[in-house]
């Protein structure tokens, strides 16, 4: 699974995760540091990877849009440092794996994972 993280996310958790063999690249390494959400959302459908953030907005716009793609790992535990963080994005990919290669809304509190289905519809 690849993934792409938001600019809310440390940078360094991109060289950590790369480090323990994932495909994953930061937005402020690819130009995209003050990327509206929209353009993150396109650049993660055209690359196929999973959106990582900090941001509540994604979850919004995949429902708005009816889209099943990408899938997003929202991450709501504030004050991770890069290592914290790592640790919470490989402990998600390994529950999660299957519904996010499959399209998925994923929420992550300190207590909880929490995984929608995409589309975001009610039917």
């Amino acid at each position: 699974m690849k993934l792409l993280l938001d600019q809310g996310l440390p940078r360094s958790t991109a060289e950590l995760l790369r480090k323990a063999g994932h495909d994953v690249f930061h937005t402020g390494e690819i130009g995209m540091a003050r990327a509206e959400d929209p353009l993150i959302i396109s650049r993660a459908v055209e690359d196929g990877r999973t959106i990582v953030t900090l941001d509540a907005d994604f979850h919004t716009l995949l429902a708005l849009t009816n889209a099943s793609a990408p899938s997003v790992v929202r991450i709501r535990i504030e004050g991770l440092k890069a290592e914290q963080c790592a640790g919470v994005i490989e402990r998600v990919r390994a529950v999660c794996l299957e519904d996010l290669e499959r399209g998925a809304a994923v929420s992550v509190t300190e207590h909880q994972v929490r995984i929608h289905r995409l589309p975001l519809t009610d039917g």
